[in-house]
């Protein structure tokens, strides 16, 4: 046990961090149409709360075929870096740390975001999967079910992870102070990890080691171009949804852990599922993952202040981030330090949509609540 809490100040790569609260990245949808753009609303929203120690935006598009819901942006235009530098200046106004998450959602895509193609995957496996679209014709959005995808040649592989590389660059470009690569949650480097959805008989599919190289080629393309010290990436070692219950899933990410900690990326991110039911994070992987690897770990899921500090004593992570609760509190550190009450956020206003529940979430204000 040691004595540090949430307020603790920490080292992350180049940053030296007043607290351990870092804002979890979280889907909103709000990019400018045609072009999948940040714009000045998406600028408020992150500045608003740029009190974070550290900010992970929103899921980036590294392509057009890495798109898997509707207005996601993109980082692979001079619009989009354009876009996203109004963020970052903003952000860094107001004194903040801010990483761009990269993503390519492999098979969890539908056709229609693809000119009528299929989406691409490790392998042609059926699953079961969702993904948020918008009827272009009433305007409204709603879950729906994603296609078998088609399997990637080993040519296409490779130029996904130059695809990453290149999303980097322009993540620097754009004034990011890194990058965290999306390697959880069913999305394409997941998709690689699991035999579940890797059934290649190429180099990237079959044993461990061969389902393990597409992230570290990913990892490494982004850590040679940007340095290792603003590169981070997030797993998810205990999902079971969208089709991802690999039975060989835990000592596959060991490995990658053991792989992330001699590459010297600044953090690993661990999304612990954060539904009812959901598989527990158990406190033997949290020893065996601690052990293998001994950089910043974020970790994420229904936390609150009681957890995050136990976690964080028990010194099984360094940092904690909070999702949900950033969106409806832009203030949350602040909130969190004074024992001041948490808003709750509309549900109905998460994806999509404009300012109303997205921006117009006020800070608290001890004085005119209390009154």
């Amino acid at each position: 046990m040691t004595s540090r809490t949430v307020f603790s100040p920490i080292t992350l790569g180049r940053h030296a961090l007043a607290h351990r609260i870092v804002m979890a990245p979280m889907t909103r949808a709000r990019s400018t149409q045609p072009g999948d753009i940040p714009n000045a609303t998406n600028a408020a929203y992150y500045a608003q709360r740029a009190s974070a120690a550290l900010i992970v935006t929103e899921a980036s598009q590294i392509s057009p075929q890495g798109k898997g819901y509707s207005f996601t942006p993109g980082i692979y235009s001079a619009e989009q870096v354009a876009g996203w530098r109004l963020v970052t200046d903003a952000v860094h106004a107001q004194g903040g740390t801010i990483f761009l998450q990269l993503w390519h959602v492999g098979r969890m895509s539908h056709p229609d975001f693809h000119n009528g193609a299929l989406p691409v995957a490790p392998s042609a496996i059926p699953f079961e999967g969702q993904i948020w679209k918008v009827d272009p014709a009433t305007g409204q959005g709603a879950m729906v079910d994603c296609p078998t995808p088609r399997a990637l040649t080993t040519a296409e592989v490779r130029q996904i992870v130059e695809d990453f590389r290149l999303a980097a660059r322009r993540a620097r470009e754009a004034g990011f102070d890194g990058v965290e690569i999306h390697g959880a949650n069913g999305y394409l480097i997941d998709q690689f990890l699991r035999t579940t959805s890797n059934q290649r008989d190429d180099e990237y599919g079959g044993s461990r080691d061969n389902r393990l190289r597409f992230l570290r080629e990913v990892v490494n393309a982004i850590a040679d171009e940007i340095g290792a010290e603003r590169t981070a990436i997030r797993l998810a070692p205990f999902l079971t949804a969208r089709g991802m219950a690999c039975p060989d899933i835990l000592p596959t990410i060991l490995e990658a852990a053991t792989f992330l900690q001699s590459r010297g990326i600044a953090y690993l991110h661990l999304v612990e599922a954060d539904w009812d039911d959901a598989p527990v994070f158990t406190e033997a992987f949290r020893r065996e993952i601690r052990e293998r690897f001994a950089r910043p770990i974020i970790v994420a899921g229904q936390y609150d202040l009681a957890r995050a500090n136990a976690i964080i004593a028990q010194g099984y992570a360094d940092l904690v981030a909070f999702g949900r609760p950033f969106v409806a509190n832009p203030d949350l550190p602040a909130r969190l330090a004074n024992g001041w009450p948490l808003a709750d956020l509309d549900p109905a206003t998460l994806f999509g949509g404009d300012e109303r529940g997205y921006t117009d979430y006020p800070a608290y204000d001890e004085a005119t609540l209390d009154a």
